[in-house]
Formats: C-alpha cells, structure tokens, sequence
C-alpha cells in the first residue's frame, strides 16, 4: 500500500499543489530597483498571479536591508546596479541575516562574472530584465521549488564554460589567482602605492611589482583600470564601479 510519506513525496513539486498552498498563504516578496517605474511595472505584473503578495519596496542596498528587519519576506527581487548599496553586497548580508530569504537577481548585466559574483554571494536567481515579461513568474516558482534559476541566455554560457572546465580546457582566470595575488588586487583597486602594499603586506616592493606582473599575465589585462574594474566586479574590493 502506498505511504502517505509516497504521496507526499510525489506531490513535492506538483504545480497544483503549489497552487493550493500558495492561495492559503501568499508567497511575500519585496522588491528592491532604484527605477522606480521599472518597479512599479514588475509589482504589477507579480500582484496579477494568484498566491503572490508584493510586501514592501526599495530604492537601495541600505533601505532594502532596513526594510528587511520589519518585514516577513519569503523573496527578495534586486537589482545589481544600485546607490549606497549594490545588490551583490545586499545579497551576502541578506544571507548573514536572513538565510532563509530567497534572493533573485533581476539586472540587465549579461557578464558572466555578475552571474558568478552573484550565485557566489549566494543568490537562487539570476533573471536579466530583458526576459522578466516571459521568465518571471517561471524564475519565481523555480526557486520556490529548492532549485536555481539562471536566464536561458546565461545558463547556455555556463553549461559552455562547465564543459571546458570539466574537459580541462578552460581558461577562466577568475579563479586562478593565489590569495596572496587577490591580497595585492584588492589592495591596488583601493588605491594603494607599490611601497604601501609592500609594507602592509610584508613583503618587497620588487615582489609586488613581480605579483602585478604575473596577475595581469594571468587575467590577460594590459591596464591597471582595468585591473581595478576586475577587482570590483569579482568582489575583492566594495569600491563603486
């Protein structure tokens, strides 16, 4: 005889039991964009779904976690590319003090070392705001379901870049930097001089300059904007891009 522990377990993703759940107790999400007309469209659209409830709004990083300690929220929906506090800082704090929230990133950056950056910090979604009109509610309901959601554009970039990974082919240089090496970036993207990295660190200034060298080889990168670009986007450093 079947178990009602079977049934249960058989039911656990089934669409139709989501539903039912879902108009006894709405699903709370809160919202964080600094468009504001941006936000106001994507609350429109998710208050039109059955067992959904927009419950409150952000227009930054700082204001979102503010809001987060008076409100009971099951999802947080963010934007990157936001004032006072970006949404891949946002995030790592939302995990630290709410890790049960779920995180989905809506952004309209396609580099693949945000998607990275983000899935890092410890996000369940990432959603590019070009495919929020046809994604949306199925990037929702992905990571109600336990599971991760990535843009089909991204996702097929990732698939590519695991491919060459687990054929040791890649050549990915975001994670092939010694700590030591992610030390001297962080430090170069903050301003810091040759002579001062070397006394921070306790090491010579030849070394430092043999560390620069060697880590803009590695990342393939000719300037130092650029290399402070890299440390801001992998995260090495809060500075504002």
């Amino acid at each position: 005889m079947e178990s009602t522990r079977d049934r249960n377990q058989d039911n656990l993703f089934d669409p139709n039991e989501l539903r039912r759940k879902l108009a006894m107790h709405p699903y709370r999400i809160v919202l964080a964009d600094d468009h504001v007309l941006f936000r106001q469209g994507i609350k429109r659209i998710i208050e039109e779904a059955e067992g959904l409830e927009i419950v409150g709004e952000a227009s930054d990083g700082l204001e979102l976690l503010e809001l987060l300690k008076y409100v009971t929220s099951h999802m947080v929906i963010l934007d990157i590319s936001m004032p006072n506090l970006r949404g891949i800082e946002a995030t790592k704090e939302i995990k630290t003090t709410h890790p049960d929230v779920k995180v989905l990133i809506l952004t309209m950056h396609k580099d693949m070392e945000y998607l990275y950056n983000v899935i890092s910090a410890g996000a369940e979604g990432y959603l590019l705001k070009e495919d929020a009109d046809t994604e949306l509610f199925s990037a929702i309901e992905t990571i109600m379901q336990g599971e991760t959601y990535i843009s089909p554009l991204l996702a097929k970039e990732l698939k590519d870049d695991l491919i060459q990974i687990y054929r040791g082919k890649s050549q990915h240089p975001y994670e092939n930097l010694s700590t030591r090496e992610r030390e001297i970036v962080k430090l170069i993207a903050e301003g810091k001089s040759t002579k001062e990295i070397a006394d921070l660190l306790f090491i010579s200034a030849r070394t430092v300059e043999h560390h620069r060298a060697h880590i803009m080889e590695k990342l393939n990168i000719k300037k130092t904007a650029d290399l402070i670009k890299y440390a801001i986007r992998k995260g090495y450093t809060t500075l504002n891009p």
